[in-house]
């Protein structure tokens, strides 16, 4: 069987749930859920020292005011300028001098986070930006789905949403929002050529002048020392350029030696300069390096391993091998000393500041005599595995045991030092999987590099409970193809016939069914070659399963039949109840789709019945709606309406709002049919409650 896990949504208001919402919004009861409706707030903390920019700042004001006009789409902000120049800050000022313009809410994306191979996933984008807007979301699979989502959930809307790191216009345009009253502001390095039919307000951004830049600096220092050297003041902000990324870190590097006279820092400053030739931002950079202890030091530079654009406590920890409470304080160190930037998910490194790393990396390891690229090879290969174990832990709490091919995260190793994390609930391991998912992704691309075959076949099946959750189709294809080349080269046969099956699922949803087709031939090819004990065996019909569920995708039912018959009787030779009951299931659903009614209810019954007696309530509650459905359409409203309220009664049970707005939207469709306007308006009153403002349906 294919060990499916349905959507697991809680649809609870509870703590961490919607992380950053800056205020909460109205709270609206309904007999059918309970469900909070919150206004996102995507802003880091501000910047006690920023400085001046006021004509840009007075430019998009002035715009503002002049109102939407007969364009119809949002005001466009396009901030350019060279990397540390400050237009990721300008940006966040911006949103935040427009809060009470637009006060549904602040969206933030970074399209570098989602750039694989030089490509933004644009789905991926919508996905987050749609559950920004409603935590319970449920994006459609596609991209066209999921823009068309985005334009209901937005339109009329008086958002900001500050994109970063766009490259071309063709980036920029799915993610505007479809509404005359938003903003949006954009950051790139370059003008937006392509950007056109759009209300723009271009916004070139250039150094700071020297005037602007000291009083950066004494904002960031707030040292008397400026006052009494302003000419030394005046020279470090002039050896700055003007860079805002640079100042920063100069301020820190400053205030981190308060008993040292200003001129003399400026001095040794200079003196590398000059002595190194080194560009400004480099030198500026070495020098706040240079201050660090060797711990920090030695976190700084293996920090770039981290394949997540934000580090906490405990892969900082992981990566040095040392405890949690210790890594706090070395990431508190760097802070201080301005070498990690503030983003609205936590702490993180500037791109730049990320090659300055790379490259003190490499001094390091030349002058080490290679012992820096074994402690980054070590580094590496503790956070695969530490992510590895949390990844496995977390899909066990999540999904419950299930096939598996690679062995327990229990068994996997764990640091000395660190601690596992807690997953108290499936929501919250579900949750954690998807805050986690660039870190989780990119340890499978780590693992693969680095030869950990095993770690990276783990960490793939941990990612399908995931996948399944959350659709971030490019991830999935990528990591999924990976487990496939990482058990193929370690000779496991039972993995690769594991991988091939999970990446075959991606693949036909989004439409490369030949492809899917291919791994799936390879796959089902490889199963028969497996052996007879238990879990080779029901590996064997799992291959075969989804061998079917493809063809019942591309509407071949014809074909999908022998492999759901053939599939189950694998399960029921090896007595594994529950794997012959879905294939039943899968069987009676067959039925309703070629229109052999009495077949499907008679499989559909026997399905059900099997669910309930194994006490598996989901697919009790899953089975009976489709018994439902073969009743409905035999004309036996009665009987089906009754399997559809157990089925609701279930999923609010369960707090699962995709599956019961699923339920919602045939109870109200089947009191048409059979007549009952009341329970039909009642029940179609209930699911539009429920589908908030996305619109969205979920997916099953």
């Amino acid at each position: 069987m294919a060990d499916e896990t349905w959507n697991r949504v809680d649809g609870q208001v509870r703590a961490g749930a919607i992380v950053q919402a800056g205020s909460v919004g109205e709270l609206h009861v309904h007999e059918a859920a309970v469900r909070a409706t919150a206004v996102p707030c995507q802003l880091p903390p501000a910047l006690a020292y920023f400085e001046d920019r006021a004509d840009e700042r007075a430019r998009v004001l002035a715009a503002v005011a002049e109102g939407p006009g007969d364009g119809g789409g949002p005001l466009v902000v396009a901030l350019s300028g060279m990397g540390g120049i400050g237009k990721t800050a300008l940006g966040f000022e911006l949103a935040r001098a427009l809060l009470d313009h637009c006060p549904d809410g602040v969206l933030h994306a970074d399209l570098d986070d989602l750039r694989r191979d030089g490509a933004v996933e644009t789905a991926d984008a919508l996905g987050d930006l749609l559950r920004a807007l409603d935590p319970q979301a449920h994006p459609e699979p596609e991209l066209r789905g999921r823009a068309r989502q985005y334009w209901t959930a937005t339109q009329g809307r008086r958002l900001v949403v500050v994109v970063d790191n766009a490259r071309s216009g063709a980036e920029l345009r799915p993610l505007l929002p479809a509404s005359a009253e938003a903003i949006v502001i954009v950051a790139s390095h370059g003008p937006l050529y392509d950007l056109d039919g759009v209300r723009l307000v271009e916004l070139p951004l250039g150094p700071l002048g020297p005037e602007d830049a000291v009083n950066l600096l004494r904002r960031i220092v707030a040292d008397p020392r400026f006052a009494a050297d302003p000419e030394a003041a005046a020279e470090l902000a002039r050896r700055c350029a003007g860079l805002p990324a640079a100042l920063y870190v100069a301020g820190h590097w400053i205030r981190r030696h308060r008993r040292r006279e200003l001129r003399r820092l400026v001095e040794e400053l200079t003196t590398e300069l000059d002595r190194e030739g080194l560009p400004v931002v480099e030198a500026v950079w070495d020098a706040a390096y240079g201050s660090l202890g060797p711990v920090a030091a030695r976190l700084y530079r293996l920090l770039p391993h981290h394949p997540a654009p934000v580090v906490g406590d405990h892969a900082a920890a992981v990566l040095l091998g040392t405890d949690a409470d210790a890594a706090a304080d070395v990431l508190d160190e760097l802070d201080a000393a301005g070498l990690l930037e503030r983003r609205p998910d936590g702490l993180g490194m500037h791109a730049l500041l990320r090659g300055h790393a790379l490259r003190r990396a490499g001094a390091e390891e030349d002058a080490a005599d290679a012992s820096g690229a074994a402690d980054a090879a070590s580094a590496r290969r503790r956070l695969v595995r530490w992510y590895r174990r949390q990844a496995g832990r977390a899909d066990l709490v999540a999904a419950g045991p299930r096939l598996t091919v690679s062995a327990p995260a229990a068994e996997a190793p764990a640091p000395a030092g660190v601690p596992d994390l807690p997953f108290p609930d499936a929501a919250g391991a579900l949750r954690w999987l998807e805050d986690e998912r660039l870190a989780l992704y990119g340890c499978v691309r780590i693992a693969v590099e680095d030869g950990l075959d095993e770690e990276a076949v783990a960490l793939c099946e941990a990612l399908w409970t995931h996948f399944l959750d959350h659709r971030h189709y490019a991830d999935a294809i990528d990591a999924f193809g990976r487990g496939v080349a990482a058990a193929v080269r370690s000779e496991r046969l039972a993995a690769t016939v594991r991988m091939r099956c999970q990446l075959a699922r991606p693949l036909w949803e989004q439409h490369r069914y030949e492809e899917a087709a291919e791994e799936l031939r390879l796959a089902v090819n490889g199963a028969r070659l497996l052996g007879g004990t238990p879990e080779e065996r029901k590996l064997r019909a799992s291959a075969v399963e989804f061998r079917g569920k493809l063809a019942s995708v591309r509407g071949d039912w014809a074909a999908a039949v022998p492999d759901f018959e053939a599939a189950r009787e694998e399960h029921r030779a090896i007595g594994n109840a529950y794997g012959a009951m879905l294939q039943t299931y899968l069987l009676g659903r067959a039925a309703v789709a070629m229109g052999e009614l009495p077949r499907a209810v008679d499989l559909l019954s026997e399905a059900y019945a099997e669910a309930g007696a194994l006490g598996r309530e989901r697919m009790t509650a899953r089975t009976g709606f489709e018994l439902g459905s073969a009743l409905r359409a035999s004309g036996r409203w009665a009987e089906a309406a009754r399997l559809y309220e157990a089925a609701l009664s279930s999923a609010r049970e369960r707090r699962s709002p995709g599956d019961e707005l699923r339920v919602l939207e045939v109870l109200s469709a089947l009191g048409e049919e059979s007549g009952d306007v009341e329970a039909a308006a009642r029940y179609r009153a209930e699911a539009e409650a429920l589908r908030g403002p996305d619109g969205g349906a979920p997916i099953a």
